[in-house]
């Protein structure tokens, strides 16, 4: 794509946005509205991903969910247009996401015909090394390192990563994969809200507590008005950590005393 399509293909995106907006207030059918759009405009992966997480993310909000329009068969069967049925893919998968219904995703996954499985994009990839790290599969930090080759430090596929890391408890090695995905570009100017909430939670687990405290407090100021359960993370966040430096602090003595 040459520098002068780049603004006219973010104003055709906006447009969808703005559509697949308009059908979602106004009741069901709206993933069809927003993959036919997509495939009215030959939408990239990367242009399909962005926008399909941004509408599935509202309409989860709402109450109406992706996965109560769209049928499991249209994610697992083959059909006719591929950027139709890329974006149904998307916005079912990361509906599952957003619920964190892990084992489903790999089971959806495990259905499909080996030739829809062969030509995955790179961000349905992700999703399925979302659904292996989510159930602290090992086996998940082999298809995520393949899928970091592919994405071109693409912020969704970072995201979608990041998220399943930070609820993959009993991963080896969780906390570092999280810091070093977070110092890619996408990430390094330190303004996503979201990207820092993960990073204090990496750092909390590595025992920083001083600099953990500092980026959750940083993430707080950073937050927009308006979202009171995603503060709400925010503020849990800042309460294990300070309860988790509390915690070493009590035990210093202790130690000392044992030895």
């Amino acid at each position: 794509m040459t520098t002068t399509t780049i603004p006219a293909r973010s104003a055709a995106l906006d447009r969808i946005r703005a559509a697949a907006a308009a059908s979602l207030a106004s009741g069901a059918g709206w993933p069809d509205v927003l993959a036919g759009l997509l495939g009215d405009i030959d939408a990239t992966w990367q242009e399909s991903a962005e926008v399909c997480s941004d509408i599935a993310w509202q309409a989860r909000a709402t109450g109406t969910s992706a996965l109560l329009a769209v049928r499991a068969e249209q994610i697992t069967d083959p059909v006719a247009d591929p950027v139709i049925a890329r974006a149904h893919r998307h916005l079912y998968l990361v509906g599952l996401r957003y619920d964190f219904r892990c084992p489903s995703i790999e089971a959806l996954f495990e259905l499909m015909p080996p030739e829809v499985v062969g030509r995955l994009d790179v961000y349905s990839r992700a999703l399925w090394a979302f659904a292996l790290l989510g159930q602290s599969r090992t086996d998940g930090f082999e298809m995520m390192d393949r899928v970091l080759v592919d994405a071109g430090d693409h912020p969704k596929v970072l995201q979608v990563l990041l998220h399943r890391l930070w609820l993959g408890h009993r991963l080896p090695g969780r906390e570092e994969r999280m810091l070093g995905l977070l110092d890619r570009p996408p990430f390094a100017d330190r303004t996503d809200p979201v990207a820092l909430f993960r990073e204090a939670a990496a750092l909390r687990g590595l025992g920083n507590y001083r600099k953990a405290l500092d980026v959750i407090d940083r993430a707080l100021d950073l937050l927009p008005p308006g979202d009171p359960a995603v503060h709400a993370d925010f503020v849990r966040e800042r309460s294990l950590i300070t309860a988790a430096d509390d915690w070493a602090r009590l035990a210093r003595p202790c130690r000392a005393e044992a030895r």
